[in-house]
């Protein structure tokens, strides 16, 4: 059966290899009709990782999700949990654009009272803070550094996962989590061998966002463009900014 269903999987940093695991779990949950696209962010950092990675791979982000509409996406996840550039994605697209952290903690609140997210260092855990409340979670959910840099979960070499599985043991023992979320999307390939491991709920927010698109799609919702989404005003943009004038990204 041909897939009917395309969803756009845009890793925003620029690392090919982190997209390939992305793209794997985003795979393996989606439907028989659904097509995964996964696209790697063309510019920015090779991995985000605070505030300031954060805000400079917004560009190339906004680049892939305008490129993916006009080839038939019908929804877009943003595959970081920073959900980098969620609202400026969504202001700008017509289609549903689901960040993984918001997507993962949703999930999480359906079949657990507590839990806690795991993510990778102490300069991610303060903007991934920031979303729980965002979310409406700050109550059900602890925020832990497993102090793991992002791309070391690349590296078979390193110690990543130990350091991973130490701080949810942490997490199962201090916050009494009855579920974890993985904070990170290059975590995405763990999520099945932890919750096996510790014999709780694990969820991923790739995995997660697919689902929700999924979902969107079937249910025939997009992001409304009543009021705080509302498509940016047409105006020029100038200096190395020109071509994200609206109406204008990846237009070239």
């Amino acid at each position: 059966m041909r897939p009917s269903v395309q969803i756009l999987v845009v890793n925003p940093n620029t690392t090919a290899s982190m997209t390939e695991t992305i793209a794997a779990a985003a795979r393996l949950v989606a439907g028989a009709e659904t097509d995964i696209v996964a696209v790697t962010s063309s510019m920015g950092p090779v991995s985000i990782e605070g505030y300031y990675d954060e805000a400079l791979a917004v560009p190339g982000l906004l680049v892939e999700i305008a490129t993916g509409e006009r080839s038939g996406a019908q929804a877009a996840i943003i595959a970081c949990f920073d959900d980098t550039g969620l609202d400026a994605a969504r202001a700008m697209a017509n289609i549903p654009v689901i960040g993984i952290c918001e997507a993962a903690l949703s999930t999480a609140s359906f079949i657990a009272q507590r839990f806690t997210v795991v993510t990778t260092t102490e300069r991610s855990r303060v903007p991934v803070e920031a979303l729980v409340q965002r979310y409406g979670m700050a109550g059900r959910a602890r925020v832990r550094a497993a102090d793991i840099p992002v791309l070391a979960l690349e590296d078979p070499a390193s110690d990543a996962i130990l350091k991973l599985r130490r701080e949810i043991a942490r997490a199962l023992e201090e916050d009494r989590a009855e579920a974890i979320v993985l904070g990170c999307a290059g975590m995405a390939d763990l999520a099945a061998e932890l919750q096996q491991e510790f014999g709780v709920p694990v969820i991923d927010g790739v995995g997660a966002a697919v689902k929700q698109a999924e979902a969107l799609i079937a249910l025939g919702l997009s992001t409304s463009k009543r009021g705080a989404y509302a498509s940016p005003l047409a105006k020029p943009y100038r200096g190395e900014l020109k071509s994200f004038a609206p109406g204008t990204v990846a237009a070239e």
